[in-house]
């Protein structure tokens, strides 16, 4: 896969990284079942960030990973809380 961004050029500029890798996803919309292949990726990526933290040395863009799994949980949190709050 010719797109994939190499481990150097990650590291040497992460926001450059990011939209490469933003720009690769818009074909999602284009898949007939998108949440079939990013669900099990965030699953993954809950597992990984947890599995890994406070580990003694520190995994390359972890902290980054850590930070929007720990986002997201949050937010769906919130959301099942409101949800809750509605229901009563």
């Amino acid at each position: 896969m010719g797109w994939l961004i190499g481990r150097a050029a990650a590291m040497a500029d992460p926001q450059k990284a990011r939209i490469k890798v933003m720009e690769k996803l818009q074909g999602l919309s284009k898949l007939d079942d998108p949440e079939s292949a990013v669900v099990p990726i965030l699953i993954d990526a809950i597992l990984l960030v947890e599995c890994y933290r406070a580990a003694r040395h520190e995994i390359t863009f972890l902290p980054e990973l850590r930070e929007s799994v720990d986002a997201m949980l949050r937010d769906l949190t919130a959301i099942e809380k409101s949800d809750a709050v509605v229901a009563r």
